[in-house]
């Protein structure tokens, strides 16, 4: 565990494997990019899967034991938090695997640095997820009450209902990583949401993108993830079965196969 100055905030950190350096020409290293509310610790169990090659983890601005800083974030901020510390750490290229925000900073990461890269793994996000006047209202809400009002509905979607109902002692754990998710954080990241619509950019981003969703996302249901695939110019949809809204907590060794498989695909061109 590490933290980083990435420039304007510093982040937490979890480096695993030997990365390649920037001028390398080695295997990519999986940067993965949690979801509004969570942090790093989501991808655990997909990251031991893959543990041949290089992780790097991180717990977003506003998020576990990052930096959280006040006033409205957004998603071209939040990438370049991540460039900040691939710059630190002089991490050569890349994969980049995001979930719900997470999808869409690695989506902008892509078109603002195609050479460095090499794919993108883009899960249960869109180009504008909901619409301004939703997260407005969650914006006021939490201002005014905190994160409890929405909490249940909220982890209720990363899960299947079935899962939820067997495995409530996890489901109880991620809860208590939602509240504790500070609050600054929390309402900077759903303003970088309300404001973000990438349908502009998506002809930019040419490398390849693997387009996951879970079967029983509610939040940002397969029929909107399939459509971000058809906006893309290199894009392959593919849905988890039993996943809600965050697979790499339902369906983590579904989630690591499609990614271990994909990767094998950007070594072979």
């Amino acid at each position: 565990m590490s933290f980083v100055d990435a420039g304007t905030v510093s982040l937490h950190a979890k480096l695993t494997g030997a990365p390649e350096p920037a001028a390398g020409g080695g295997p990519p290293t999986l940067v993965y990019l949690h979801s509004l509310g969570t942090e790093m610790r989501i991808w655990d169990a997909v990251a031991e899967q893959l543990s041949h090659l290089p992780q790097l983890r991180l717990d977003l601005r506003g998020h576990g034991l990052s930096e959280a800083p006040t006033g409205n974030y957004s998603i071209a901020e939040m990438a370049a938090d991540v460039w900040g510390v691939l710059d630190q750490l002089n991490i050569g290229p890349v994969v980049m695997i995001g979930v719900s925000v997470g999808g869409q900073i690695a989506l902008r990461a892509a078109f603002e640095r195609p050479a460095q890269v090499m794919g993108v793994v883009a899960l249960d996000t869109a180009a504008r997820i909901r619409n301004r006047e939703s997260w407005s209202e969650r914006i006021d809400l939490v201002r005014t009450r905190g994160l409890e009002p929405i909490a249940d509905e909220t982890v209720a979607r990363w899960f299947v209902t079935g899962v939820a109902k067997h495995n409530a002692v996890v489901v109880a754990g991620y809860r208590r990583m939602l509240m504790r998710t500070p609050l600054e954080g929390y309402l900077g990241t759903c303003a970088a949401l309300r404001d973000e619509d990438l349908t502009p950019h998506l002809a930019r981003i040419t490398q390849p993108v693997l387009v996951v969703c879970g079967s029983h996302d509610a939040a940002t249901p397969p029929a909107v993830v399939r459509g971000l695939a058809q906006g893309l110019p290199h894009a392959r949809y593919v849905e988890i079965a039993a996943a809600g809204h965050l697979p790499c907590l339902d369906q983590p060794s579904a989630t690591a196969a499609h990614i271990d498989s994909f990767v094998r695909e950007l070594a072979s061109r």
